[in-house]
C-alpha cells in the first residue's frame, strides 16, 4: 500500500484572525500550500517581496538564453534561495518557469537582450562581471576571492560563456572537477558559485527562522 503523499504548508487559520495588513485573507480562510519558508505563511506576494527586499545580498546573478536553456529556472530558484538581489537573463525573453517552483514570483528578474546591454548596466551600477566556466587560464573559484557587489555570469548548457560573455568578464573562475566528465550541469554549477559568495560574504549565525517580523502563531497544518 503505497501512503497518500503528505501536502505542503498549513491549513486554514484556526482561532480569530490576526491583526496583520501583511496576512492575505484568502490564504487565512484556505490555507498556505506555497513553496515559501514557514515564517512567511499566510503572508501576502507582496509582503513576501518586501521583507526580502530588506535582506537581499549584494550579488547579482545572470545566465545566457540562446536556446530556451532548461537550467535557467533552476539558476531562479538557487538565486531565491540564497537571496540574490537580481537574476538576469540575456538573449531570448521566454524560458521554461517550471524549475523555478514559482519562486520567480518572489526574485527580482531582469532582462537584457545582448550580453552588451548587461555589460552597459552592470557599467552603470559598478558592479565587476565574473564569469563561471571552465576555461585555460580561468582562476579557481575555490581559491578566488569573489567580491561582495558583484555579477555572476554563466553561459549556457554545453557551450558554457559566449564569446561576447567571456570578453565582457572581469575574471573568470573555474569549479574544481575531479571526475570523468568534461562539464558540470549549469544549474550545478551556479549553485555552487552562488554558495560561495554565501560562504565568504553572508551572515549565516541566523537562529531559526530568517524572517524578520514573523507572525508568531501557526494555523492548523493539513498535513
Amino acid at each position: 500500500m503505497v501512503d497518500d503523499e503528505l501536502e505542503v504548508g498549513v491549513g486554514p487559520w484556526s482561532g480569530p484572525w490576526p491583526d496583520d495588513p501583511r496576512l492575505d485573507p484568502e490564504l487565512l480562510a484556505h490555507g498556505d500550500r506555497r513553496n515559501v519558508v514557514d515564517g512567511y505563511r499566510y503572508w501576502r506576494r507582496e509582503a513576501v517581496i518586501e521583507d526580502l527586499d530588506l535582506r537581499r545580498h549584494d550579488f547579482h546573478v545572470a545566465i545566457e538564453n540562446w536556446q530556451h536553456d532548461f537550467n535557467i529556472g533552476s539558476v531562479v530558484r538557487t538565486a531565491n534561495a540564497f537571496l540574490a538581489r537580481e537574476v538576469h537573463i540575456v538573449g531570448r525573453r521566454k524560458w521554461n518557469r517550471r524549475g523555478a517552483m514559482v519562486t520567480d514570483k518572489y526574485q527580482h528578474v531582469r532582462h537584457h537582450d545582448t550580453v552588451a546591454d548587461l555589460v552597459d548596466w552592470c557599467a552603470r551600477e559598478a558592479l565587476p562581471v565574473i564569469g563561471i566556466d571552465n576555461l585555460p587560464g580561468a582562476a579557481l573559484l575555490e581559491t578566488f576571492e569573489l567580491p561582495r557587489r558583484c555579477l555572476l555570469l554563466f553561459g549556457q548548457e554545453g557551450p558554457g560563456l559566449s564569446d561576447a560573455a567571456r570578453h565582457a568578464a572581469t575574471a573568470t573562475c573555474s569549479i574544481a572537477q575531479f571526475g570523468s566528465t568534461r562539464s558540470i550541469n549549469a544549474g550545478a554549477a551556479a549553485a555552487i558559485a552562488m554558495h560561495a559568495w554565501i560562504r565568504t560574504h553572508a551572515d549565516v549565525r541566523h537562529d531559526g527562522d530568517p524572517v524578520s517580523g514573523a507572525v508568531g502563531e501557526r494555523g492548523d497544518h493539513g498535513s
